[in-house]
């Protein structure tokens, strides 16, 4: 089998996966998650039922479709930090830029979609999930101790904090720039209050 043979099938596999994605979120948006089966999701997206379970074993990582980038995402900047750089400081840099880019893994979504997790108690008991995910990852990133576990929850607790502020905006019908301004100045103050502890705490060595 030629490479260009297996580039194009794995594109084909990420398409199909986009498009199922794609077709559930539309139709959990308008008929509501626990309303929506997998069989109506297969018949939107054109695939078999089983295609869709292969795809996406659990119905809820359909709606949540950067989970996985979600969970990894503080113990990646901890271990990308650069040179000097404390866990703290890595973290505060890159959610400012995350929230500067509207990023969608930190939760930033159109009202309805916002509506739709907040409408689900399956999605909701799914998000508190993933961010237990995302804290026992850093805490594993910073090296597993009693010392990683208790500053993991402490930045991790600011990032969920942050997320469900950003959530209760979003449901307010607040407009993307305004809730990016108030996002970025209650993330300096909640970085800010961890500082005296945490400033010093896993700092890259040159």
């Amino acid at each position: 089998m030629s490479i260009e043979t297996v580039g194009l099938r794995e594109q084909k596999k990420r398409e199909t996966r986009q498009s199922i994605s794609d077709h559930a979120t539309r139709l959990f948006v308008e008929r509501g998650f626990e309303r929506t089966t997998i069989s109506d999701i297969a018949t939107a997206a054109r695939v078999a039922k089983m295609t869709v379970t292969n795809y996406f074993p659990r119905k809820e990582d359909m709606a949540f479709d950067h989970h996985e980038a979600f969970v990894a995402s503080l113990a990646l900047t901890v271990r990308e930090r650069r040179s000097g750089e404390s866990a703290l400081a890595a973290l505060r840099r890159a959610f400012v830029d995350a929230v500067r880019r509207r990023d969608p893994v930190i939760g930033f979504a159109p009202p309805p979609f916002a509506r739709m997790i907040a409408d689900s108690p399956t999605l909701v008991a799914r998000l508190r999930d993933l961010h237990e995910q995302r804290e026992d990852a850093l805490a594993a990133e910073l090296g597993g101790d009693l010392t990683a576990k208790v500053a993991a929850a402490q930045l991790a607790g600011v990032h969920r904090v942050l997320f469900a502020d950003l959530m209760r905006r979003t449901l307010a019908g607040q407009d993307a720039d305004v809730i990016a301004a108030a996002l970025e100045e209650s993330a300096g103050r909640a970085f800010d209050l961890l500082e005296p502890a945490l400033g010093g705490y896993a700092v890259e060595k040159p």
